[in-house]
């Protein structure tokens, strides 16, 4: 049994386990679990070590070597029979919110494919609840057997007030606070790089408080180089996870940045970005594989780190290297190495036993010397984490929306010219695009042959009534409405859509239920997942919301979608800190200007 106090998962603090480990590595005193027969990878040298032994005392490892004069009577041994041993996988970057699922439902799916710690970045939920909505996260976290580390969302909100209506606000305050929180090991993406770049103090006093706590400072620094990022990492920015080709890794690794190489569920960089190892051949002690955002059937289906893993192995890279990535270097990254990371003394007691090294056919999940998953199943309970009704209640609008809303009027014309978001296809980054698009009745309408549809965002947060509308390329529906009240980072009410009367229809329909995902075509809901949680995460198991989710994705092919993930690709675009053009509730943002902008070319 995991042991535990209060109720909680209990870990015990090196100061408290020292002499315990001492005595057991020489015998004097007997470990509680030894791990024989393991073809064991040793991260720190790159070395595969065959015939080895592994000594646990209570949560952390006491030896590696002949373990026999560790064992006693009590002693549980388990034999390997040359498996491969290798750290429990960690990822260096991920929002928990994006997968829809509660931290324990992830845990639950996640742990058997070998992840056993997280860091996480409660930027969503943050941006809805603030500070209460980062507690909540913690709290939860105490019920799992996974190790939950916390970096403090930078940017809530991600810009300012002018530009977008967040459901709340962090402080310099609240961040000194924080920083003092056990749970907490960092600042989270500093998105905010004009500011930074600029010298803002709204920023700039952020990232000097975590500094002065002796904490790491996280970047978000998309196709920023040269003077810029030299200027960004001044500021003591340790890392960015938005690198989408080798050349821009290439340059924040040569500017001493840990290159953040992501594969999401939507954004999937690995391919091209891992080329830094496998053509330049440079280093990779400060690469790391980062997930960032990744949606639950993907989680189920291809799996977490054992995937990104996985698929760096698939373009070239050394399997032991490909480990490194999601075990000693976010840890060392972290400054945590001396806990976890790797399988030597004293780290905590986080082991996979892998039956193939390329393939990550993970057979057994041990966290703190217990083992906790078998064969892809967890063999131990989670208690389900309750949330309160506050958190369950933060759809706040100032009236449901109509079908006019969502018009978009003109004095009499032919035609006009108008700005339109264009998405690509797997990418975080939008074009921004002038179209000729004609006029009927006074009215701009939706332009199938060219694939121009209507984008829409609603403020939720404090009934402002504001309602924004633009125009958006590259889904290529040609029915029909989707909507969502997930859309990065304000989470304000997204809709895009060819019918006016489905848009509204999705849109109410969400208010209705305090959140989620939608599909509407012909006034009829094709699929729905609910997300009642701060609108953005599902009170169900994970088997329930895959399933769900599946129907939504089956959903967009209705609608003749032909884009991958297009619930992640519609919720980013409300995002205006990342290039070329977005939309939130105040209107369309040129991001490379950071300023408001006009749909309307000319008038």
């Amino acid at each position: 049994m995991i042991n535990m106090k209060n109720g909680i998962p209990h870990r015990s603090k090196l100061s408290e386990i020292m002499n315990e480990l001492i005595f057991t590595a020489t015998g004097k005193i007997k470990a509680d679990l030894v791990i024989k027969n393991c073809n064991l990878v040793n991260v720190y040298t790159g070395e595969i070590l065959e015939k080895m032994n592994i000594a646990i005392k209570k949560d952390r490892i006491a030896l590696i070597g002949n373990a026999d004069h560790t064992i006693g009577e009590n002693t549980i041994t388990i034999n390997a029979e040359n498996r491969y041993a290798t750290p429990g996988f960690l990822d260096g970057h991920i929002h928990i919110e994006s997968t829809m699922l509660t931290l324990t439902e992830f845990s639950k799916i996640t742990i058997p494919k070998g992840t056993t710690g997280i860091f996480i970045d409660p930027h969503e939920i943050a941006n809805v609840l603030g500070k209460r909505g980062i507690q909540l996260l913690i709290n939860e976290a105490r019920f799992t057997p996974m190790k939950v580390f916390v970096c403090i969302p930078s940017c809530v909100p991600a810009t300012k007030s002018e530009f977008e209506t967040s459901g709340a606000t962090i402080t310099v305050e609240d961040i000194e606070e924080m920083t003092q929180w056990e749970e907490v090991i960092g600042l989270a993406e500093v998105m905010n790089y004009p500011g930074v770049i600029k010298g803002k103090s709204e920023v700039i006093n952020k990232i000097k408080s975590t500094i002065k706590s002796g904490k790491t400072v996280e970047g978000h620094a998309p196709k920023v180089l040269g003077s810029k990022l030299c200027a960004y990492v001044s500021a003591g920015i340790t890392s960015c996870h938005e690198s989408t080709s080798k050349e821009e890794g290439l340059e924040k690794l040569r500017v001493g940045m840990t290159l953040m190489i992501r594969e999401g569920s939507a954004w999937k960089d690995l391919s091209e970005v891992i080329k830094v190892i496998t053509e330049e051949k440079v280093n990779s002690r400060k690469i790391l594989l980062v997930s960032d955002d990744r949606h639950p059937e993907d989680l189920m289906r291809e799996g977490h780190m054992d995937h990104l893993v996985r698929r760096a192995i698939e373009e070239g890279v050394d399997p032991i290297e490909a480990i490194q990535m999601a075990t000693l270097n976010p840890a060392q990254h972290y400054n945590l190495d001396l806990h976890i990371g790797g399988i030597a003394p004293p780290r905590y007691a986080d082991i996979l036993l892998i039956n193939n090294l390329e393939k990550m056919e993970i057979e057994r999940v041990i966290i703190d010397g217990k083992i906790v998953a078998e064969k892809g199943k967890m063999i131990i309970p989670i208690k389900k984490f309750r949330y309160p009704n506050y958190a369950k209640k933060t759809i706040n609008v100032k009236r449901k929306v109509k079908e006019d809303d969502f018009k978009f009027k003109v004095k009499s014309k032919d035609q006009v010219k108008i700005r339109v978001i264009k998405v690509k296809e797997e990418s975080i980054i939008t074009e921004h695009l002038t179209e000729t698009v004609k006029v009927e009745d006074n009215e701009v309408k939706v332009n199938l042959d060219k694939d121009i549809i209507k984008i829409s965002v609603i403020e939720r947060h404090k009934a402002t009534g504001n309602i924004s509308l633009g125009f958006v390329k590259g889904f290529g529906i040609k029915s029909g409405a989707a909507a969502s009240t997930v859309a990065h980072d304000s989470h304000n009410i997204i809709v895009i859509g060819v019918n006016e009367k489905d848009m509204a229809k999705a849109v109410n329909k969400l208010i209705e239920n305090g959140g989620g995902m939608i599909v509407v075509k012909d006034q009829k809901t094709l699929a729905l997942v609910e997300l009642p949680i701060a609108g953005l995460m599902s009170e169900e198991d994970a088997e329930t919301v895959c399933r769900k989710v599946e129907k939504l994705n089956y959903a967009w092919k209705q609608l003749a979608c032909k884009i991958k993930s297009p619930f992640m690709t519609m919720s980013i675009l409300a995002l205006p800190v990342i290039p070329e053009l977005r939309i939130t509730d105040r209107g369309l943002i040129d991001v490379r200007e950071f300023k408001i902008v006009d749909v309307l070319m000319e008038t």
